[in-house]
């Protein structure tokens, strides 16, 4: 917990109101409460409560001020802005973007460059009305912009299911020089057309129903998979209105999977071979849901309603962030999985955190996890 800017978190707790009437159990001791939870895996605030209390004589010294009963941080969970953690996150995710700004993630670009994309984690609807997805089912969405610099999340917002992913790009503001990288599912070409207009650069891949006029072709890097490189613009004038400029459309056969892809983007000086590979890249935002979905609380919850799921997203997503920033300042040369797990049970130990972690080198990670995300590797 030293690595939290504590006065950050105060910050954030007065913007909203946090503790305001608050005699006990603050803000702090709420997140505190379900850190502890994320780190340690508990099932429920049963769980929480039952372990926490185990452990009382060393609760002060981890800066808890308040007894933990699990009615007190299930109505703190439903009654406390969720906006609190959310903004601290966003605090994290800053620290923790400078650290990784130099990582390297397989391409020798300058600029920044996302993924964009979302997950859907399942609910259920009796308990979860707010969350209505389908006629029998309930979930809510986790749309996720990720810096490959370092695999960080910079913008995360959660919606119901209904909502889809396109409609994201309205409340995305561009990063002028930077590359967004999606799939098919956000081609909506008025508003790819705003990325362009904010000297942003976006790779994509085309819609099969979609119709293109051929203005010249570029010279084609056969050697290494590409087909063709067109420039285009659009032929149905509902779509050429909605996106008037050129287009640039990349043929590649991806022998890997047999597959023959078309991308397409508005950046016209990178080779045909670094947009293949930059789409490429667009695959670590998946194995981020995939993590977290694996090593953090993030399909069980321990409240039903909006404010309470919220709430516990964004807990789980700093938690993720801080531990990146822990790797990163004692240069650990340790996969987060294995931070986590020995975290989880030194928690409570006075054991100074560099001793704990400072045993495992690289050579020792399991396999399986030679090929997620390059930070955790």
């Amino acid at each position: 917990m030293d690595f939290l800017p504590i006065y950050e978190f105060r910050k954030c707790v007065a913007r909203y109101g946090g503790n305001y009437k608050v005699q006990s159990f603050s803000c702090w001791d709420q997140y505190l409460s379900m850190a502890f939870a994320q780190l340690t895996y508990r099932e429920s605030l049963r769980d929480i409560e039952a372990c926490l209390r185990a452990t009382h004589s060393k609760l002060y010294h981890m800066g808890f001020r308040s007894k933990v009963a699990r009615s007190t941080l299930a109505h703190a969970n439903d009654t406390r802005d969720w906006r609190i953690y959310a903004d601290f996150a966003q605090v994290l995710i800053r620290t923790a973007r400078e650290l990784y700004i130099d990582d390297d993630f397989g391409l020798d670009l300058k600029q920044t460059v996302y993924a964009l994309d979302s997950t859907t984690i399942d609910l259920c609807l009796k308990l979860f009305p707010w969350a209505h997805f389908r006629k029998r089912k309930a979930a809510v969405k986790m749309h996720t912009l990720l810096d490959l610099h370092g695999n960080i999340p910079t913008v995360v917002i959660v919606t119901s299911g209904k909502v889809h992913d396109v409609n994201i790009l309205d409340d995305l503001v561009f990063e002028a020089g930077a590359f967004y990288v999606m799939d098919r599912g956000y081609v909506d070409f008025s508003r790819l057309h705003r990325i362009h207009l904010c000297s942003a650069f976006f790779v994509t891949r085309s819609k099969s129903n979609t119709r293109f006029r051929r203005l010249y072709s570029l010279p084609a890097e056969h050697a290494s998979g590409v087909l063709s490189d067109q420039i285009v613009v659009l032929s149905r004038s509902s779509a050429r209105k909605d996106y008037p400029d050129k287009l640039r459309r990349i043929r590649f056969l991806d022998e890997d999977l047999g597959k023959r892809l078309s991308f397409l983007t508005n950046n016209m000086i990178l080779s045909s071979t670094i947009i293949a590979r930059l789409y490429k890249c667009r695959w670590q935002v998946e194995l981020f849901f995939k993590w977290i979905k694996q090593h953090l609380r993030i399909k069980a919850f321990f409240g039903t309603s909006e404010n309470a799921v919220k709430t516990q997203i964004w807990i789980a997503i700093s938690v993720y962030v801080l531990v990146a920033i822990v790797k990163k300042r004692l240069e650990l040369d340790t996969s987060l999985y294995t931070i986590l797990q020995v975290l989880s049970v030194t928690l409570f130990e006075k054991t100074p955190i560099l001793e704990a972690l400072s045993h495992f080198a690289s050579h020792n990670e399991e396999g399986q996890f030679d090929n997620q995300l390059e930070l955790f590797s």
